[in-house]
């Protein structure tokens, strides 16, 4: 250790250098001609003076960290509902996985990591506990559309939670979901849509493998055919290269035909063999009961919703979803205990 230090003590004079932030956004203009470029932002609702040292991106990205959103991200379900494994997957390891994909694709493209990065850990802070059961059982209550997770994660660095981001990291956690239109204004946002779906395909299939829902001789042959066997990180590496190969070849971030067949087949068979298998729906009708009954509750009781989510200018229902929603998995279930399961009566 001593050696080491003295080692450095030696170093010449200069040897490190602060790298400010107008040589960082000088870097950017290496990148490839359809990347966005931080010191061309579309700006934030509100102006700011310039950080000294960060980009515009790279200030999103260090707010969306150290924001209560990402913190909870860590006791929400990704599929298994409040699993006992230590092993399973969660919101939080999704969110970080979905972030290296999204920078691995956007270093290879030239694009700007992070911007990805800022929308790959936002991605997700929008989401309910229990998972997508939690966001069925949020619209069970919206009487025009659907309520959706990415439509709340702006809400939170909007309203809740505000952090005054730039509209490019807003957008790409709004249009991050496939099922939302329009889609990303960024290419940026695009690999996260791609890397989202990379991540929780392959994360789900191990999970189901590891719990023993299905094995490894069950998935379709044309899947395996395409993509191999999934062992380690191979279909990892295969969907990522059959981005990166189409992306350039196209000029635009997309995926190779036959690689994003096989996705979508291997996608069907992952809702009928994991997703919808009666245990899954069997819970997940639980969980939708837990749901609508702490709803059901604080709107009949909406002084016992907390401050933080008291939105002078938001109709009590609103203010209701926003506090269940930002619930984890394990606050909503100890809530209800307490609500309605109380211990120590006789």
């Amino acid at each position: 250790m001593n050696d080491t230090i003295n080692e450095m003590a030696r170093q010449p004079a200069g040897a490190l250098g602060a790298i400010d932030r107008k040589a960082r956004e000088a870097r950017e203009e290496a990148l490839a001609p359809i990347a966005t470029r931080a010191l061309r932002t579309r700006g934030r609702a509100r102006e700011e003076e310039p950080d000294p040292l960060r980009t515009e991106f790279q200030r999103d990205r260090d707010r969306i960290l150290h924001s209560k959103a990402f913190r909870r991200l860590k006791h929400k379900t990704q599929v298994f509902i409040n699993p006992e494994g230590d092993h399973f997957v969660t919101r939080m390891t999704h969110t970080l996985q979905v972030t290296q994909i999204g920078r691995a694709l956007a270093a290879a493209l030239g694009l700007n990591e992070d911007l990805t990065e800022a929308i790959g850990l936002a991605h997700d802070c929008g989401h309910t506990p229990f998972g997508h059961t939690g966001e069925a059982a949020l619209s069970d209550y919206i009487t025009d559309g659907e309520w959706l997770h990415s439509e709340q994660g702006v809400r939170i660095f909007e309203v809740l939670e505000p952090r005054n981001l730039t509209r490019e990291v807003l957008d790409g956690i709004r249009a991050h979901t496939w099922r939302v239109k329009p889609p990303p204004q960024t290419p940026e946002g695009w690999v996260v849509r791609f890397a989202d779906r990379i991540a929780y395909l392959n994360h789900d299939l191990h999970d189901a493998l590891r719990a023993g829902v299905i094995e490894v001789s069950d998935l379709p042959g044309e899947v395996v055919g395409e993509l191999g066997r999934p062992d380690g990180g191979h279909w990892i590496r295969v969907m990522i290269e059959a981005v990166i190969e189409e992306s350039i070849k196209r000029g635009r971030v997309a995926m190779s035909a036959p690689v994003l067949l096989a996705m979508g087949r291997f996608r069907e068979f992952m809702f009928e063999r994991v997703y919808l298998r009666p245990e899954a729906c069997a819970q997940a009708d639980r969980a939708r009961g837990v749901i609508h009954q702490l709803i059901d509750h604080h709107l009949a009781h909406p002084e016992l919703v907390p401050d933080s989510y008291r939105i002078a200018e938001a109709p009590v229902l609103v203010q209701v979803l926003d506090y269940v929603a930002g619930m984890t998995d394990r606050y909503a279930l100890n809530l209800h205990d307490r609500l309605f399961r109380p211990r120590g009566l006789v």
